[in-house]
């Protein structure tokens, strides 16, 4: 009974260190995404998109005047209706109770990270995380925290992620994850999985624009992991592929369903692994 008392009085003060509900302008819709009528409900969980400082490389850097704590910068890209329809699809496909919002969190922000054990970034080819972020990103990961890295492509997208993922783990090893692994099996069976374009690109017949290194450098998914030392994977990596886009355009008729749809799984695959592992 007194645990049972601990484990109560413990939950309610995490609910109540959490930072409340916040809505940044994006790159792509500024302030004028509508919310959900049940935006204010709680639920057990909640879509964490994670902030970063712009990189060397951010394709936004300098567009917008102000400081990217405050939104209009690189790492609000697809959202937020990338957010909320990840969201919807994990309320209807799962028995997961989830926020209809968006939670964006700052590795700067004390402790907030460690209330949200499943964190997700876009972009991450042009992010600029600095060594105090990375710090705090090594922790969480280790003491139990999943992080999803989205939507880079191109061997310099690659280098420019890697240079900074090596900031959180310089020696940890990043492989391809196997198809055996459970995080491709926990509720969909994912043994195919295709690249998903962003939706600018599908005009292109389903490849990432030109980079430096020449043509189809962006071409072929990966999809690779750091694993701690239990061989749990910690960070999931979507390289070559935009899924958060698959995500953010499922409602939209030009977008082809089967990208949509292989997005919706290998997201709710991921969260229901994070939780589960």
């Amino acid at each position: 009974m007194l645990f049972r008392l601990c484990c109560a009085f413990a939950f309610v003060g995490m609910m109540f260190a959490q930072r409340p509900f916040r809505e940044y302008p994006s790159v792509e819709y500024g302030e004028s995404s509508p919310l959900p009528q049940d935006w204010q409900r709680s639920g057990e969980w909640a879509f964490a998109r994670l902030m970063y400082p712009p990189g060397p490389n951010d394709g936004y850097r300098g567009r917008f005047d102000g400081d990217w704590r405050q939104g209009m910068s690189l790492w609000t890209q697809d959202g937020p209706p990338a957010d909320r329809n990840f969201a919807a699809a994990v309320r209807r496909l799962t028995r997961i109770d989830a926020r209809s919002v968006e939670q964006d969190v700052s590795l700067d922000d004390g402790d907030e990270v460690y209330n949200w054990p499943w964190l997700y970034a876009v972009q991450v080819g042009e992010w600029g995380l600095t060594q105090h972020q990375a710090d705090v990103l090594r922790d969480y990961l280790l003491r139990g925290g999943f992080f999803m890295a989205d939507d880079f492509h191109g061997a310099y997208e690659w280098q420019m992620f890697e240079k900074r993922i090596r900031m959180v783990f310089p020696d940890r090893p990043i492989v391809d994850i196997p198809n055996d692994d459970p995080i491709f099996h926990t509720l969909y069976d994912l043994d195919e999985r295709n690249q998903i374009p962003g939706a600018a690109h599908l005009r292109l017949g389903y490849k990432v624009p030109d980079y430096p290194q020449g043509p189809g450098d962006g071409q072929g998914a990966h999809w690779r992991a750091i694993y701690d030392d239990k061989g749990r994977i910690m960070v999931a990596i979507c390289f070559n592929s935009d899924v958060g886009d698959s995500w953010e355009w499922a409602n939209h008729p030009a977008y082809p369903q089967r990208y949509s749809d292989l997005g919706f799984r290998i997201g709710i695959n991921y969260l229901l692994y994070a939780m589960t592992h």
